[in-house]
C-alpha cells in the first residue's frame, strides 16, 4: 500500500478512485507521564514519553485508514492529511486523525 501526502504518485497512473478514507486514534495520557513531562518542561528538553504517544497515535490512525482503503480494493492512498488535537475533560486525551483518498494505481 502506497500512502502519500501528495495528490499523485510519480510514475503511477490513478485508474480508479474509491473515495475518502480515514482513521482515528484517541489515547489518554496518564498521571505519571504528565508528571514527568512537567518536570521536563521545567528543566527543558524533549518529552520522550509524549513523543512516543504521538508516534503511536499517528501510526494507529494511519493503520486504520489503510485497512479501510484495503477493504475498498485500493492499493494506494493519496492526499493524506494528519491532524492532531486534545479532547476530553481537561483535554487529557490526544486525538490523531488521518484522512486521504483511496485509489488504485497502475
Amino acid at each position: 500500500m502506497i500512502v502519500t501526502t501528495t495528490p499523485s504518485i510519480e510514475g503511477k497512473r490513478i485508474v480508479a478512485y474509491h473515495g475518502i478514507v480515514s482513521g482515528e486514534a484517541i489515547l489518554g495520557a496518564n498521571v505519571f507521564r504528565d508528571l514527568l513531562a512537567s518536570v521536563r518542561d521545567f528543566l527543558g528538553g524533549r518529552s520522550g514519553a509524549y513523543e512516543r504517544v504521538l508516534r503511536d497515535s499517528r501510526n494507529a490512525a494511519i493503520e486504520d485508514m489503510v485497512s479501510e482503503a484495503q477493504r475498498l480494493g485500493a492499493n494506494a492512498i493519496v492526499g493524506v492529511d494528519l491532524d492532531y488535537g486534545a479532547v476530553g475533560q481537561g483535554e487529557s486525551m490526544l486525538m490523531v486523525t488521518a484522512a486521504g483518498t483511496a485509489v488504485t494505481v497502475s
